[in-house]
């Protein structure tokens, strides 16, 4: 993937544990574990070039921020490195959670992220909107002018440079 220029999405699939809720436990998990296996394992200093996306707003990631970089800290891993290489999606259900995302996640490696078909189906009665309606909580968002834009279509161009080829310029 590296030589080829193309980044990675790390996305499971399913669990066989019936105890174990596909989407609403098992993909937040993995996508936790995911960004702890990177950062700790070193994986992604020996491949500078390598770029990964994880979904699900990297799952408890933003929640825990202070926990890895600590770790990290202790540990003598890269945080910073890491996470330069790392973009997390913008697929979270609610404003709070998009918000704890974009205040504690560089706003350069967070993706804009929607769903085909999400975890959620149907409509929040607090809000009146699909659960899954990722853009209205960017647009909701603290984000100024630059930081919305770079979440929705800017840090897209620079994960994914081949797009370029096919997208008109901005």
């Amino acid at each position: 993937m590296e030589e080829l220029d193309v980044p990675g999405m790390v996305h499971v699939s399913a669990s066989d544990n019936p105890t174990v809720h596909t989407t609403g436990a098992y993909y937040l998990a993995a996508d936790t574990t995911a960004f702890m296996q990177a950062l700790s394992s070193g994986f992604l200093s020996r491949h500078p070039g390598l770029r990964l996306v994880i979904p699900h707003g990297g799952g408890a990631v933003p929640y825990h921020w202070g926990r890895f970089r600590g770790m990290a800290r202790d540990q003598g891993w890269d945080f910073e490195a890491t996470m330069s290489q790392i973009w997390f999606d913008t697929c979270v259900y609610h404003q709070p959670g998009i918000d704890l995302l974009l205040e504690v996640v560089p706003t350069s490696q967070v993706l804009f992220g929607s769903e085909m078909i999400g975890a959620v189906r149907g409509t929040d009665p607090d809000t009146g909107r699909h659960w899954d309606d990722t853009k209205a909580y960017i647009e909701a968002s603290a984000l100024d002018a630059a930081a919305r834009d770079a979440v929705f279509e800017g840090n897209a161009r620079r994960v994914y440079p081949r797009i370029e080829g096919w997208l008109p310029a901005r």
